[in-house]
């Protein structure tokens, strides 16, 4: 790494946590740095050649070079990863911005296309080298091909060698290319992995959220039917019952009333007959006495009567005070518990979708 900083050139560099996926259970992912390290694109001029290269103090933490067949991939808004086939791992970066990660995510791909016009250039080249390298026996001595001597052995033996490296070439390449989608592919089941324990710890979640309303359910339910019996009370022992008492005793009253007013009338019949008549003074005197006590009574039942009715009369608008404060305390009730029923059906639908899929 050391010697080869002198020809290679960092071209992009960007701030992330590094990860490693661990080599035995291919699950999980292991922290590479304990902190956010630089991770940088490298240029090789000199060779062609592209490197993503991370240090943490003395380590090196990433040392892969970019081929064409990888592929970067974003697991999540902050989060991508890809595979190395060549140190058989799998790399994630935690970015601290989606933005960071649509950058990196570019590069690596600008990266990879120049990598894969370096390498196509670089067969090219030795296509070339191979044509010039078989044409050349047949240009400079072109009897050998009808002789059957050692440069007719010659030329056979190193077109066998030629073909013979390229055939070991395709077949590398071939195998890389395998081990590459492996590695993709185990990629993509670890992120689905990833994926499916989040669902299940959002459905755990949810149950447990379902059992809370739940609770609360029932707790609205407990109060409803409270609230109910109490004016089921107040409808059969409350105001019915008081008013009743008090319009019985309105009714005794005004029957005293109309007693004392008989009385009156009576008294009134005495005085007259006292003074048309040849009765005594003594007479006269007494019934003008009892007249006056009946009066006088009279107005103190009359009061009294008035009192009460004023007392009824308050004793009926706070009774029904109360009933109409009791209506919008059931009403308020029940809108809350038609809310908490409509919450709980629209999470139950939402859990059918979820287990669903």
């Amino acid at each position: 790494l050391c010697d080869s900083s002198f020809r290679e050139q960092p071209i992009f560099s960007a701030r992330a946590h590094v990860f490693q996926i661990d080599p035995t259970t291919k699950r999980n992912w292991i922290p590479a740095s304990k902190h956010a390290v630089t991770v940088s694109f490298f240029y090789d001029a000199t060779r062609n050649v592209y490197r993503i290269i991370s240090v943490g103090g003395t380590k090196a933490i990433i040392n892969c070079t970019v081929t064409p067949s990888m592929t970067f991939t974003k697991t999540s808004q902050k989060f991508g990863q890809w595979a190395d086939s060549r140190a058989n791992t799998v790399y994630g970066l935690g970015f601290a911005t989606e933005q960071q990660l649509h950058q990196f995510a570019e590069k690596f791909k600008e990266v990879k296309d120049a990598a894969r016009l370096a390498r196509e250039k670089s067969q090219d080249k030795e296509l070339a080298n191979t044509a010039l390298t078989i044409a050349a026996p047949q240009v400079s001595s072109p009897p050998v091909m009808c002789v059957n001597g050692p440069e007719d052995k010659l030329f056979r033996s190193q077109s066998a060698d030629i073909t013979l490296s390229s055939e070991k070439e395709r077949i590398k390449k071939m195998l890389s290319e395998g081990s590459i989608c492996e590695m993709n592919l185990e990629a993509e089941l670890f992120t689905l992995q990833d994926s499916n324990s989040k669902l299940v710890a959002a459905l755990h979640e949810a149950n447990a959220n379902v059992e809370q309303w739940k609770k609360q359910l029932t707790a609205y339910q407990e109060e409803t039917e409270r609230l109910r019996d109490q004016v089921a009370d107040l409808e059969a022992h409350g105001p019915s019952d008081l008013l009743k008492d008090e319009l019985t005793q309105s009714l005794e009253e005004l029957e005293a009333l109309l007693k004392a007013k008989d009385e009156v009338g009576h008294f009134n019949s005495a005085r007259f007959h006292c003074l048309s008549g040849s009765g005594k003074p003594s007479n006269i005197s007494l019934c003008l006495f009892c007249v006056y006590r009946s009066l006088q009574e009279m107005e103190m039942r009359n009061s009294d009567l008035e009192r009460r009715i004023q007392n009824t009369e308050q004793n009926l608008s706070n009774s029904l005070e109360d009933r109409d404060r009791l209506d919008t305390e059931i009403q308020r009730a029940i809108e809350i518990l038609d809310i908490k029923i409509f919450d709980l059906n629209d999470l139950r639908q939402s859990l059918v979708k979820l287990i669903d899929k």
